[in-house]
């Protein structure tokens, strides 16, 4: 059984004068942040704010990389060059940089978010992009990936550190890529089911499909999406459930090798 376990949430996602999410009451709960970096959600100000909140509360900082996609919210599939990829990737990195340089924190993580990530999962080429990109830049981070996907293979290879992200809120396909969103039971609103999944897949390493089947899998980071419907609850309830299990919560940079 786990005795560590990270709960990150993608954080960050306003956009000028539209809200996203309840990050001033989330961000008391997690241990790590993914930050939206002004491509798929966010703007400067929104970075600047949600950097400053998680050296308040000492959560671990990620970069949650998309596609240039605001009115898309980075979940529209997008088909560019490799040399593009990678330097959205570079960007996005650089413009979190400089805030965590602003409030003397570092960038403990990197993420993608929606399509890409879904993309990198599958596709070795897109895989290797975000892989390669991360590696020019900042080699000594930690990169998300879903176990025993294309983007965890390539990342094994290229000597990154990878920490396995499992989804709280999120169905499962049985070769462990998530269910696509257009499909109904895609998305988990109800934090007891959410927590129930959790615990399953921490504590007896066993996730289950949109079909019912068990499968292996291993889980460094727990993950609830910001914008799904009652995320503060889940999150609450998921943190409840853990400890109540006398597993301990910390950010991967504080335990994760």
């Amino acid at each position: 059984m786990a005795k560590k376990i990270d709960l990150n949430c993608d954080m960050g996602e306003s956009f000028g004068a539209y809200k996203l999410g309840m990050d001033e009451e989330v961000i008391k709960l997690i241990s790590s942040a993914n930050i939206a970096c002004g491509f798929h959600a966010g703007d400067p100000n929104v970075m600047d704010q949600t950097v400053a909140m998680a050296k308040e509360y000492n959560v671990g900082i990620g970069v949650h990389i998309g596609y240039p996609d605001l009115l898309g919210f980075g979940r529209r599939d997008i088909d560019i060059s490799r040399k593009d990829l990678m330097n959205y990737i570079i960007y996005q990195i650089g413009a979190l940089e400089a805030f965590c340089r602003k409030h003397h924190v570092e960038i403990q993580h990197v993420k993608a978010h929606g399509s890409m990530g879904n993309m990198s999962f599958v596709n070795r080429t897109i895989a290797d992009a975000i892989v390669d990109a991360v590696y020019e830049v900042l080699p000594e981070t930690k990169i998300f990936v879903l176990p025993g996907t294309e983007i965890h293979k390539a990342s094994e290879e290229k000597g990154l550190s990878s920490v396995l992200e499992v989804f709280a809120d999120r169905a499962y396909n049985n070769d462990l890529t998530l269910v696509s969103r257009k499909i109904p039971g895609s998305v988990i609103t109800d934090p007891q089911e959410a927590a129930e999944n959790v615990l399953r897949m921490i504590i007896d390493g066993k996730a289950k499909t949109i079909d019912g089947e068990f499968i292996d899998i291993k889980a460094d980071s727990v993950c609830v999406h910001g914008d799904t419907q009652g995320a503060l609850d889940i999150v609450r309830f998921i943190r409840k459930r853990i400890e109540e299990e006398q597993i301990e919560i910390a950010s991967v940079g504080k335990w994760h090798n």
